[in-house]
């Protein structure tokens, strides 16, 4: 058995017991979500809140952008409070209050620590037992806690109207006056922020003294502070990690350097492939890629500028028309659109030059899903608007309008348009595939993992209709993951690794065999922490200790694969500079570089400064997850998006004069501003945020008492020459896409030699 036959087998293996366990630890969730009461009622018998209060005020919280304005168990934006937290502290204090206004005749903020201390310790116990009675669904409070309990939900049915008396923490979280004009739909939201809470400081009732949510986030005042298991896995995380790093080092010492060096060929062999009429009309792919990246730094803008004023811009009231929680959404649902696209039409275009092979009706297809991605967006960005400024009604808001979760919040009806399209992209990709996967060659092994990529993208992107709009907030954060992580973090990077394989082989860089064998080395690896790595996305969202062991384990794998990307990105450059025509290709492969880069310090430095239990208790939910975010989004898929891009109009639009001045600023201007926006704003935010969870708790992290202080308006203005130096480098690549089509025309060899290709084979593209 050849080695690519072991690695086929191998890789097999992987992904059948990794998607065994994935739906393992679903089948565990389904059954210890935290429960939903059919109602909360006090020792005295009133009715504090019914099951249908908590789901319809669930549906209220989304309808008004939910993840986007705050967040819930650490998921969500970060200017607004965690609600959840935040609830949770505002209840433990006004019972404290309470108490200490009965026993000592004084507010509980007058005490002294003493005093204090024994107020907390005789509400701790109390308050965290489970009261929760399954046969009834019934949980019971004291009447204590239901006065309690009603003063916090008044604050909050002020914050969310247009009371005066809270104006100033409407404009500290951005939010727009009135979000939610009606009084019944604040008080059932105000039912959802409780349960939310209550999960939190409830503890789960299997002898293990955890609430459901693994004791996040922290809050002392009743001891929720990092378990046992969450110390003993992160130490075991680490040392897997080290472990993995090792082994991978000492393979690539072994095997690395091997085989004899390629000899590139005198004469650029990508003049050969023909550019079909399918591949030449993914052209307007890319300006609609240009048009929604431009969009998407526009809105990114305008929602860091929300962190100063609150609800305007510069005086304009931007909140009345464009509130936060809608900027928030379609900035990042377009930084997903725009890379996505980018991708999809990098895969249109090369699935013909691989297989040499131009289907019928092909470009009419291609066209067609064109028309449909644009259909799409633009339905489904009208539909949250209408939605976030509360013109859409409940009733038809999951279907149309706003989910209300991060990353899947388009309408289900759209949701299943975007599925469609990509079920759509799918065929196209396997019938122009198909006779590269039948002939053996030294790219069948690629174009195989290339369609299998394909197929994964486009069939995960289902799992995002595995919820209906009353499903548990914790299964939902389970489908959801799938999509945010497997999605983008996992079967993205096989389809980038074997796209960038091909174009190495089909430049002569590198043997098909060796691809081949790296590809699939590669792809293994990735996989091995990338599909279980999921689990560390859901720590605290209502899961067993279980997720925790695995999801640490697993997880610090995903840095395996990146310890060594310096090495790969050595290559790439070495590889760029074989022989003089590969100059022509300067600039794509400058980008996968700079995606090497990205992959070392975004996914890997600060993915896993985050990702171990006992780090993520700390800092899920601050501006160190944002550094993460932004670093590895834009940073690893962002890049090789754009690389992708230009590979593809070098072959596309080869008569056309390339202007490297427009190339070479972007290329800069991306880097610079990416670096400055992390070291100048979020990664000291995001110090200071856990330095302030630390000392006080979770929900003083995320208050607006801190995130209003002078030092978080400095960092925040800190932003504007990274973001400015990013938003240049856009308008450049912009200007470079425009240029190919409107720019300086002189034909150059290599169009000549490939339009008599063309004409030779009876297949004239132009």
């Amino acid at each position: 058995m050849d080695t690519t036959r072991r690695l086929w087998m191998g890789l097999g293996a992987l992904l059948i017991v990794s998607f065994g366990i994935m739906l393992w630890i679903g089948r565990d969730i389904y059954q210890t979500a935290p429960p939903i009461p059919e109602q909360v009622v006090t020792e005295s018998g009133r009715v504090v809140y019914t099951r249908e209060d908590i789901e319809t005020g669930r549906q209220v919280w989304q309808s008004i952008g939910g993840h986007h304005n705050g967040s819930i168990w650490g998921h969500g934006a970060l200017l607004a409070p965690d609600w959840s937290a935040e609830w949770l502290h505002r209840e433990l204090v006004a019972i404290l209050d309470m108490r200490a206004r009965e026993q000592f005749g004084m507010a509980y903020a007058e005490l002294d620590e003493g005093e204090k201390a024994r107020l907390e310790a005789q509400l701790r116990p109390r308050f965290r037992a489970n009261t929760y009675d399954p046969a009834t669904g019934t949980i019971t409070i004291t009447d204590e806690r239901a006065a309690a309990i009603d003063t916090v939900a008044a604050h909050y049915m002020s914050v969310f109207s247009d009371d005066p008396a809270t104006a100033d923490l409407r404009e500290a979280y951005a939010l727009r006056e009135n979000p939610v004009p009606e009084a019944e739909h604040r008080r059932q939201m105000t039912a959802f922020f409780f349960w939310a809470s209550w999960a939190t400081g409830t503890e789960r009732g299997d002898d293990t003294g955890l609430t459901y949510t693994h004791n996040f986030p922290h809050e002392p005042l009743i001891g929720n502070t990092p378990s046992a298991s969450s110390f003993m896995w992160s130490m075991f995380s680490i040392l897997f990690m080290i472990a993995g790093i090792g082994l991978l080092g000492w393979h690539y010492a072994v095997w690395h350097g091997r085989e004899p060096k390629v000899e590139p060929p005198l004469q650029d062999p990508s003049l050969s492939i023909v550019v079909t009429p399918s591949m030449r009309a993914i052209g307007k792919y890319f300006w609609l890629v240009m048009a929604l990246f431009l969009t998407q730094i526009l809105l990114g803008a305008t929602t860091a500028h929300y962190q100063v004023e609150g609800q305007e811009a510069y005086g304009f009231a931007l909140a009345e028309i464009l509130p936060y929680a809608l900027t928030r959404t379609w900035h990042t649902q377009l930084a997903i659109l725009w890379i996505a696209v980018a991708w999809l039409a990098t895969g249109l275009y090369l699935a013909p030059a691989m297989s040499g092979h131009e289907p019928k009706f092909q470009r009419a297809g291609v066209n067609f899903l064109f028309a449909c991605l644009i259909i799409i967006v633009v339905g489904a960005f009208a539909g949250q608007w209408f939605a976030v400024m509360q013109k859409l009604g409940l009733a038809h808001n999951f279907w149309f309008g706003h989910q209300g979760w991060e990353y899947t919040d388009i309408g289900r009806f759209w949701q299943i348009f975007l599925f469609i399209g990509l079920l759509l992209w799918l065929v196209l990709m396997g019938r122009a595939l198909w006779p590269a996967l039948r002939r053996k060659s030294e790219i069948t092994s690629i174009a195989g993992l290339f369609f299998l990529s394909t197929v994964a993208i486009a069939l995960l992107f289902g799992a995002g209709l595995m919820w209906r709009e009353s499903t548990h907030i914790s299964i939902i954060t389970y489908w959801r993951f799938w999509i945010v992580h497997l999605w983008v973090e996992g079967f993205f990077e096989v389809f980038a690794v074997a796209v960038i394989s091909f174009i190495f082989v089909r430049l002569g860089l590198v043997r098909g065999k060796s691809a081949t064998i790296n590809v699939l080395f590669a792809t293994i690896v990735f996989m091995a922490g990338g599909v279980l790595g999921m689990f560390h996305h859901l720590y605290f969202a209502g899961v067993t200790t279980g997720i925790i062991a695995l999801g640490a384990s697993i997880s610090a794998l995903e840095v395996v694969p990146l310890a060594l990307i310096g090495l790969e990105a050595y290559d790439t450059w070495k590889n760029g500079r074989a022989t003089p025509w590969m100059a022509r290709y300067k600039w794509p492969i400058l980008f996968f570089i700079a995606v090497s880069f990205w992959n070392l310090v975004g996914a890997g430095l600060l993915g896993f400064l985050i990702n171990t239990p006992l780090a993520l208790f700390y800092m899920q939910g601050t501006n160190l997850t944002a550094a993460h975010g932004h670093t590895a989004l834009f940073g690893v898929y962002g890049m090789l998006g754009i690389g992708l891009m230009l590979y593809c109009l070098r072959g596309m639009r080869p008569e056309r004069r390339w202007l490297n001045g427009l190339l070479s600023g972007a290329f800069w201007s991306f880097n610079i501003g990416l670096a400055l926006m992390t070291v100048l704003t979020l990664l000291p935010m995001g110090v200071l945020q856990l330095e302030a969870n630390l000392t006080h708790g979770y929900w003083y992290a995320r208050s607006a008492e801190f995130m209003t202080r002078p030092i978080i308006d400095v960092l925040v203005w800190l932003r504007v020459p990274g973001d400015t130096v990013l938003a240049i480098g856009a308008f450049l690549v912009a200007l470079f896409v425009i240029s190919l089509w409107l720019g300086p025309r002189p034909v150059s060899e290599a169009s000549r030699q490939q339009r008599e290709l063309a004409r030779i084979r009876g297949q004239e593209a132009g």
